[in-house]
């Protein structure tokens, strides 16, 4: 049977991207799970920084992509399970780490799919990035008492400010835009500052700090002047920790500065799978005990046929944007 011939309940609707900035919407036919594998009727999935390089087309990125490729911060209900699936059952809400989640229905290995509590019924729920958050400010160490500054509060950087403060540490948000910082607020930022000049920033941290600077330094940018700024901003023996996806090239760093501060410089990315679920887990807690809050971060939805636009949003960054969700 060709695919056109199918019955509708056999076909998916997956986004392939085409060429720097394009993007196409195309039906397939419906994927079956191996061992150990399940489908997921996928409802929604996060859009990530990390698409951004790619979306533009550097010379090592290889167009069409894959089906679905690129998203994977997915999350729905199992529709379909593998031989040899047993803690799993068709009809469980689930968060996955995928890689083919720019599409209405995905395969993960099942050890890759966590199930979400009924309270968290009807929210949506990109397990990826929120986990991540998790993972982050684990490793990241902070204290009841401590200072912390977060550079760039985005979508992780505004988790990461929630779950500082709600651990007894002070707070200073310091970002680009005037609308990210409002949210650091609400978040519980104890100061804010807006990231415009290097030499003001550090005097500001300087006298908030009355000259000692910060215990910890989370660096959630990506870029070069944010990672310099980071060193500066921490004390003797403090942490650097660095979360931004540094994808676009090289670094230099300040290794004078970094041996003299006798800094713990913290690479925050995971690439252990069970560790990503581990965070995941521990983001599911968090939301259903009420510790953070990522409803109000959601703040551009798109059907999967304007993916492009959830892309050039998520670059360009508009004033009130936070994050953007591709929804099914």
């Amino acid at each position: 049977m060709n695919i056109a011939a199918r019955p509708a309940g056999e076909l998916m609707r997956a986004a392939i991207v085409t060429g720097p900035g394009h993007v196409s919407v195309e039906t397939r036919a419906l994927p079956e799970p191996g061992p150990g594998e399940v489908r997921v009727r996928l409802e929604g999935c996060g859009v990530c920084a990390s698409n951004l390089t790619p979306w533009g087309g550097p010379e090592w990125m290889t167009f069409p992509t894959e089906a679905g490729g690129l998203g994977h911060e997915g999350w729905g209900v199992v529709d379909a399970i593998g031989d040899g699936v047993t803690d799993l059952q068709k009809g469980d809400r689930v968060a996955a780490l995928s890689y083919h989640a720019y599409a209405t229905h995905d395969l993960a290995d099942a050890s890759m799919v966590v199930v979400l509590p009924r309270e968290l019924d009807g929210q949506p729920f990109p397990g990826e990035p929120l986990g991540c958050a998790m993972n982050i400010f684990g490793r990241s160490g902070i204290k009841s008492g401590q200072t912390v500054a977060i550079i760039g509060v985005g979508f992780i950087g505004a988790l990461l400010t929630r779950l500082a403060a709600a651990a007894g540490a002070r707070v200073i948000a310091i970002s680009r835009r005037s609308y990210s910082l409002e949210v650091a607020k609400r978040m519980g930022a104890a100061e804010v500052i807006p990231m415009d000049d290097h030499w003001r920033i550090i005097e500001d941290v300087r006298t908030l700090t009355d000259g000692c600077f910060c215990d910890c330094v989370i660096e959630a940018v990506g870029k070069q002047w944010p990672l310099d700024l980071a060193a500066e901003l921490a004390k003797e023996r403090g942490r650097l920790v660095i979360a931004g996806y540094h994808q676009d090239g090289p670094r230099q760093v300040n290794m004078q500065l970094w041996n003299w501060r006798g800094l713990d410089v913290i690479n925050a990315h995971e690439r252990d799978p069970a560790v990503y679920m581990r965070g995941i887990r521990e983001a599911i807690e968090a939301v259903r005990q009420g510790r953070i809050d990522p409803q109000p971060l959601y703040t551009h939805i798109y059907p999967l046929e304007r993916l492009d636009e959830a892309l050039n949003t998520t670059r360009d960054r508009p004033d009130g944007f936070l994050k953007a969700l591709v929804q099914y």
